[in-house]
């Protein structure tokens, strides 16, 4: 049985959703086929590339702040670390009121409307890859209920990992060094992530029984990794997926994740089915959980970011 397994979502077996579990259970992640979108998605690299190679004047007119952090971003941190990459973030284009927010690229035409039907086409293939997992966890329906996403409060990422520092050394001064790793360890704090990536290589989980594992590039299959609230839902059944990025050294790598999230009022707890020994996590606010792991990426608050765990009974 592969350590990364590939399920088929067009045609899910009863030993594919097994191998699933398995997966679910030691590190979180698994391949999805079988998806339809390839011609989409070759779309959006071509869209990824074009926006990353623009002039830097053009992305720096769209960078992030600490009021609204969609947009351009090249000095993000994870644990505390500078991340060796740069970042494009847009939430909901479809919604008038939720693209407001967003920061669109002037001089790039055909860029929004790609991302508008990827944003779409990954909305419902996030609600159907949960739909795999609810079988697989075996869940009533009033169970899967408790467990679901919102395309309303997710978000989508282009990722660019370049050889090298993204920051131009005249802006480097007062900057956090870049961490030992392009992205550092850590987990995504909602549903689940799809990932797009492409054949660089370079993405690791942390496997209970493997330690530091691959999750190799695969043609034809969307990545997905596990969240944190999905920990939370399972009552650890499921794990949040430990990941990092290796170095790039000799070439560039691109990625494209998806990140599902619950709708924004949601209370996350664990899910009464699966808490035959109680419960061990205690009900916690998505809005005020995602909004201190959000402006931990920001800034350095000088403390260790805000993790799922800490909503442990009596952590």
């Amino acid at each position: 049985m592969l350590s990364v397994p590939i399920v088929d979502i067009s045609r899910p077996t009863a030993t594919s959703l097994e191998a699933l579990d398995a997966a679910c259970r030691d590190h979180g992640f698994f391949l999805l086929s079988g998806h339809g979108l390839d011609d989409l998605i070759n779309r959006t690299w071509q869209q990824t590339s074009r926006f990353f190679d623009t002039d830097r004047s053009i992305k720096n007119e769209i960078t992030r702040d600490i009021d609204n952090p969609m947009g351009y971003y090249d000095r993000e941190l994870t644990k505390r670390k500078r991340d060796n990459k740069e970042v494009f973030d847009f939430l909901d284009p479809t919604i008038d009121q939720i693209d407001a927010r967003n920061r669109w690229p002037r001089d790039l035409p055909g860029f929004r409307d790609t991302l508008v039907e990827a944003y779409d086409e990954f909305s419902k293939l996030a609600d159907r890859t949960l739909s795999l997992i609810h079988s697989a966890l075996q869940l009533s329906e009033g169970s899967q209920k408790e467990m679901m996403g919102s395309r309303y409060g997710s978000m989508m990422r282009l990722n660019h990992y370049p050889v090298g520092d993204p920051v131009p050394e005249s802006e480097r001064d007062g900057l956090p060094e870049l961490g030992p790793t392009a992205l550092g360890y850590h987990t995504d704090p909602g549903t689940i992530t799809l990932l797009l990536q492409d054949n660089v290589g370079g993405l690791q989980t942390e496997s209970l029984d493997s330690g530091w594992i691959d999750v190799p590039p695969t043609d034809g299959t969307i990545v997905i990794n596990l969240g944190d609230c999905m920990q939370a839902w399972t009552n650890d059944r499921y794990r949040a997926a430990v990941h990092r990025v290796v170095p790039m050294t000799q070439q560039r790598r691109f990625s494209i994740p998806y990140f599902q999230n619950p709708a924004r009022d949601s209370t996350i707890k664990p899910i009464l089915e699966l808490c035959a020994d109680g419960a061990r996590y205690r009900e916690f606010s998505w809005k005020e959980f995602m909004a201190a792991r959000a402006y931990d990426n920001f800034t350095d608050l000088g403390t260790e970011d805000t993790q799922v765990t800490d909503f442990r009974v009596n952590a």
